[in-house]
C-alpha cells in the first residue's frame, strides 16, 4: 500500500479536564455523571450527534442486566419512568424497553445539570502519553486536530480505541480462533399494534422462543428469512417497536470497511424485511420503518488488559471481590460467529453463578492516568459476553469516574 508523509505541526490544546471521558455510551455518560458530581472538572467526547451510544445511535433502548442495579443507571430508570418513557406490557408491568428519544435528552439533561463539557461529533484519533502516563487525547472534529489535556482518561468507546492508541496491549475474539460475534443493525417500527402483534413478542416470564419463532417464520414467508434466527420484537409504545432482526457474520468492528460493508448489507436486509411483511396484508399492512440506526452494534471490540482479568472460572464460581464495581446476573450470551452452525445464539455447556467486576479490571496495565469501563475491560471472551451488556456498563462507568474523580 502507498504512503504519504504527514508533516508535523503544532496542536493547540483546546481544553484541560481532571477527568476526560471518551465515548458516551451507557458507560461513558455515567462516568462522566460520577466524575463531575464528584466535583472534578470533566469532559466527555462523543463521535455521534447525540449521547446514549447503543442506547440512541444504536437505537437499541432496550436496558439488559439493571435489577440490582443502584446509583446512576437506577436514576436513568427512575426519570424514565417519571417522563412516560418507560414500556409497559398489557399487565401494566415494566419492561425493559424505553422511548430512545426520551433517552437521548434525558442524558443531555443530567450531563448539563452535572456540568459536564460535552463534545459531540468529535473523535479520537490519538494520544500523547509521557513516561508512561496518558496526558493528552488527541481528537477531531468540524475546527480541525487539537489536543484536549486530562489527569485521568476513561476510556469507553467500546472497542477501546483510547487505550490501543495509547499502546495499551489486548485481545480480541476467541482465544482460538479470533471469531468475534456479529453486528446488528437495530430498526425502529411502527404501522402495527400491540395487540394485533401480541403472538410475535414475549411478556412477562413468557418463553422468548415460540414468539420469535413466529416472527422469523412471517419474514420468510415474505420472501426474507432473516440472518438473526431469533428475531426480537419489543413494543415501547402501542405503536412504537424496537426490532432486532438481523446478524452480520464474520465482519471486524476494527476495520473502517467492515463497518461500511456490513452496515449498508444490514440497512437492505431490515428494508426488505419489512417490504415483505407489509406485503402480505393482514395486521402487517401498514408496517413502516421509523428509522433504522446510525450505528450498526457491534458486539466485540478489543478487550484491553488490565490489572485483573475477569474469567471464566470466575462465572463458574461466582467469585467475589474486595474492590468489586458491579455485579453481574447475565449469563453466557455468546450471539454466533458460524452461520452455517446456528443463527442464533451459541449453546454453552456452562452454568454460571452471579459474579463480581473488581476495580482493578477497569484499570489499565501498561498505561497510567487511564481507566476502562464497559465492554473494553479486562477480560476473557466468554466473561465480555455476560458483562458487555448496558446495565453493567452504566454500573462500571459510574466506578471508573468515581475513582477517576478521586484520583
Amino acid at each position: 500500500m502507498p504512503v504519504i508523509l504527514e508533516p508535523a505541526r503544532e496542536l493547540p490544546v483546546a481544553a484541560e479536564y481532571d477527568v476526560l471521558v471518551c465515548g458516551a455510551g451507557p458507560a461513558g455518560v455515567a462516568a462522566a455523571l460520577a466524575a463531575a458530581r464528584a466535583g472534578a472538572k470533566t469532559g466527555l467526547v462523543e463521535v455521534h450527534g447525540c449521547l446514549g451510544g447503543i442506547w440512541t445511535a444504536g437505537l437499541l433502548a432496550y436496558f439488559l442486566d439493571t435489577a440490582n442495579k443502584t446509583g446512576i443507571m437506577a436514576e436513568i430508570i427512575a426519570e424514565l419512568d417519571r417522563r412516560g418513557a418507560h414500556a409497559h406490557d398489557s399487565q401494566g408491568r415494566p419492561t425493559s424497553a424505553f422511548d430512545v428519544e426520551e433517552v437521548k435528552i434525558l442524558l443531555e439533561d443530567l450531563c448539563r445539570e452535572a456540568k459536564v463539557d460535552i463534545r459531540l461529533h468529535t473523535r479520537v484519533v490519538q494520544t500523547r502519553v509521557e513516561n508512561g502516563r496518558l496526558t493528552h487525547a488527541i481528537i477531531e472534529d468540524k475546527s480541525g486536530r487539537r489536543a484536549l489535556a486530562a489527569r485521568t482518561f476513561v476510556d469507553c468507546t467500546g472497542d477501546g480505541d483510547l487505550a490501543a492508541l495509547a499502546g495499551c496491549g489486548f485481545d480480541v475474539g476467541h482465544p482460538e480462533t479470533g471469531a468475534t460475534q456479529p453486528f446488528s443493525l437495530i430498526m425502529l417500527v411502527g404501522g402495527i399494534r400491540r395487540a394485533e402483534v401480541r403472538p410475535y413478542f414475549r411478556e412477562g416470564n413468557e418463553p422468548w422462543a415460540d414468539a420469535k419463532e413466529r416472527l422469523r417464520e412471517r419474514m420468510a414467508a415474505g420472501g426474507c428469512d432473516p440472518s438473526y434466527g431469533r428475531p426480537s420484537l419489543f413494543p415501547v409504545r402501542d405503536d412504537l417497536f424496537i426490532l432486532m432482526s438481523n446478524h452480520e457474520y464474520q465482519f471486524n468492528g476494527l476495520c473502517a470497511e467492515d463497518l461500511t460493508a456490513a452496515t449498508l448489507k444490514a440497512r437492505r436486509e431490515l428494508h426488505d424485511q419489512i417490504n415483505g411483511l407489509r406485503a402480505q396484508g393482514g395486521i402487517w399492512q401498514d408496517i413502516r420503518i421509523l428509522a433504522t440506526a446510525d450505528q450498526i452494534g457491534v458486539r466485540e471490540g478489543r478487550r484491553i488488559h488490565g490489572r485483573h482479568t475477569v474469567t471464566l472460572d470466575e462465572m463458574l464460581a461466582g467469585v467475589r471481590h474486595e474492590d468489586a464495581v458491579c455485579r453481574v446476573t447475565f449469563g453466557i450470551d455468546v450471539h454466533s460467529t458460524n452461520p452455517h452452525a446456528t443463527k442464533g445464539i451459541e449453546g454453552s455447556k456452562h452454568r454460571t453463578q452471579p459474579y463480581d467486576i473488581p476495580l482493578r479490571s477497569l484499570i489499565a496495565r501498561d498505561v497510567e492516568g487511564l481507566l476502562m469501563a464497559g465492554r473494553c475491560i479486562s477480560g476473557d471472551f466468554l466473561a465480555h459476553s455476560s458483562y458487555r451488556v448496558t446495565g453493567n456498563a452504566a454500573a462500571m462507568g459510574e466506578a471508573a469516574g468515581r475513582y477517576a474523580a478521586s484520583c
